[in-house]
């Protein structure tokens, strides 16, 4: 129980961390990160502040699916927003091609590595992950199209905010 617990506290912190790395890249970032971005600038709060509550916000969408939270899954909500606002203090912004795409490709490679750490240790799915496979498992849809649907209305409300 406790190497999985490190191996989960590891994981969910480089998590937000390759999160802060590529958005201080400025070549892109995910549907949801957009989502953030856009809630962040709408509201003044800080990114992490925007992704802990957006990771709140989705929590609440498991009731109708009846779709239940691990610990690692409320830990989840509290820990990566806090741990993309450490990266974006401590990575610097970046002008240069020549730095941005190493940049985020060190963050993407990041973000894989931490994937594993905090899933592998079964402390329960992140909250969009949850989403996902809790409307996959009520309606029986394709898990793809699950995930395309939800990425695609994500990322419309982001650009909509302005990420």
């Amino acid at each position: 129980m406790l190497r999985r617990s490190v191996q989960f506290a590891i994981g969910i912190f480089l998590y937000g961390f390759a999160i802060g790395m590529m958005l201080q890249a400025t070549i892109g970032v995910s549907p949801w990160d957009v989502l953030g971005q856009g809630l962040a600038l709408r509201t003044g709060l800080p990114f992490g502040v925007a992704t802990n509550i957006i990771g709140a916000l989705v929590l609440l969408l498991w009731i109708p699916i009846r779709q239940r939270p691990g610990w690692g899954t409320v830990l989840n909500v509290v820990f990566v927003g806090y741990s993309a606002q450490v990266a974006l203090a401590v990575v610097p912004a970046v002008d240069s091609p020549w730095i941005r795409v190493p940049l985020f490709a060190a963050g993407l490679v990041l973000l894989g590595v931490a994937t594993g750490l905090y899933i592998g240790a079964h402390f329960g799915p992140g909250p969009r992950d949850g989403l996902m496979t809790g409307i996959h498992r009520r309606t029986g849809w394709p898990v793809w199209r699950v995930r395309v649907g939800i990425e695609l209305v994500v990322l419309a409300i982001g650009w909509a905010l302005g990420g």
